[in-house]
This record gives C-alpha cells, sequence and structure tokens, in this order.
C-alpha cells in the first residue's frame, strides 16, 4: 500500500521554508539524522533545546522543552512517521508530550551539486494557525534553525 502524501490538497495550510546549504546531503543528514547532534542546533537563533526523551527512527519520537533566550519554555513533541535516509523526514509537531498535534511536517534533502538544499514544508491543522505562525514570524524563525544546521556543519 502506498502512503499518500500529507502535503496533497493542503497548500492553504503549509508553511514553506527552503535553503540551501554549501555541504552534501551525507553531512547535512549526519547533523539532522543524530540524537546527539540534532538538539545541539534546533531551533531559532538564542534559542536552546532540552531534551526529555529521543528516539529518532520510524515510529519514534523526540520529546523536548525548547527554551527561548529570555527563558520562556515551549514544550515541543516531534513524532516520526516516515524516513528515507538522505532523502525525507517526516513528523507530527505536538504542543509537547502527547499534546494537541498543531503540524505535519516533511523535510527534503537534494543535492545540488555539492551542496544541500533543505526544503521545510509544515501543513498546519488549519489555515488559522497558519495565519497565527505567520503573524508571530514563524518563517523567519524556521530560517533562523535552519541557518543554525548551516553553521553546526560549517557551511554557513
Amino acid at each position: 500500500m502506498t502512503r499518500a502524501d500529507p502535503a496533497t490538497g493542503a497548500e492553504d495550510r503549509m508553511m514553506t521554508i527552503r535553503r540551501t546549504i554549501k555541504a552534501p546531503v551525507a553531512v547535512v543528514w549526519g547533523a539532522w539524522w543524530n540524537a546527539e547532534s540534532l538538539p545541539h542546533w534546533w531551533g531559532p537563533d538564542g534559542f536552546s533545546c532540552k531534551t526529555k526523551r529521543i528516539n529518532l527512527t520510524e515510529g519514534g519520537d523526540w520529546v523536548f522543552d525548547m527554551i527561548a533566550p529570555d527563558g520562556t519554555v515551549f514544550p515541543n513533541h516531534h513524532r516520526y512517521t516516515a524516513i528515507r535516509p538522505h532523502e525525507r523526514i517526516e513528523y507530527t509537531l505536538h504542543w509537547g508530550e502527547d499534546g494537541p498535534k498543531h503540524a505535519d511536517s516533511i523535510v527534503t534533502f537534494t543535492e545540488l551539486h555539492g551542496a544541500t538544499e533543505v526544503t521545510l514544508n509544515m501543513i498546519f491543522v488549519t489555515a488559522e494557525e497558519l495565519a497565527q505562525a505567520k503573524g508571530f514570524g514563524a518563517e523567519a524563525l524556521g530560517l533562523q534553525t535552519i541557518g543554525k544546521l548551516a553553521r553546526f556543519v560549517g557551511a554557513d
């Protein structure tokens, strides 16, 4: 049985964040799909992560708090639903451990002449949630996160 693409029919609820990182796919993937490195670079500039549990496998999850520069704690829970090594990661975002779902994410890694194009599509539960996310600057914050990944792999 073929899985349906979560992005199909979701254009009115989808935010796309894209950046090219001057590093090979294997390096970028290795920084993303690694339980030791992921928490070190995840989140916008000035944010840090405190992991409670991490299992980077299809069917696994990452439960963590993202901590803002002012100390505000944002509980997060990513549930990994589909993995294609060096190509694609799909996961569901929840507000805190087992909290309500607020988006599905699809990350793709595309080789571009020795560099990697990282595309993050976030499909929000409703169009209103997408509008709220855009309203607080989620696109710029997402680009900061991918920028931290680029710096982490030494490709900024």
